[in-house]
């Protein structure tokens, strides 16, 4: 099954302050086509939607997701269109040396928003963020980490202490 639609990414140019924001997905050409395999592939015609579960691995243009479980809901006009992509149970997302981490993704393809939730965990390079929740907004390419102790999956809390923490590289510099 192949479709086209941006994925998520994590990115560099970090600012902690209340909320974190970071410039992401900078040059991915969100009109690749998308690669889907999985354990298990269920249409769901009557319900619009696709279900993808164990092992899920999704791939565009240099970026990969995984998880163990991704619902796709999509209509019919003119061929099928993806609306919206919801992937559970260990969500990863790299492309390069970016990793992106949570319980729970949702990608609204419409808004052109990909939402992560459930100790979250952004990564470049050396560069460290973790958070409860990180909102990427692929039209802008601006991404925020929230460290609000928000709600997560079953009710529990996604963030211990409600902020954003990260470590980030300093530039060496010859004594």
């Amino acid at each position: 099954m192949r479709r086209s639609l941006p994925l998520l990414a994590a990115g560099a140019g970090l600012v902690l302050l209340g909320t974190a924001n970071a410039q992401v997905l900078k040059g991915h050409n969100t009109s690749a086509p998308v690669d889907f395999s999985a354990d298990r592939i269920e249409v769901q015609d009557r319900a619009d939607r696709v279900v993808v579960s164990g092992n899920v691995q999704v791939t565009q243009a240099g970026l990969t997701l995984t998880a163990q479980r991704l619902t796709v809901a999509y209509h019919d006009a003119k061929g099928i269109e993806i609306d919206r992509l919801d992937a559970s149970g260990g969500v990863v997302v790299t492309r390069g040396d970016e990793r992106a981490s949570g319980s729970v993704a949702i990608y609204d393809l419409n808004r052109r928003l990909i939402t992560l939730l459930g100790g979250v965990q952004l990564s470049q390079g050396a560069n460290r963020l973790a958070g409860s929740r990180l909102v990427i907004d692929l039209a802008t390419g601006r991404s925020t980490v929230d460290g609000s102790a928000a709600s997560g999956p079953s009710g529990t809390s996604t963030s211990s202490n409600g902020r954003v923490s990260g470590t980030f590289k300093v530039r060496q510099r010859p004594n």
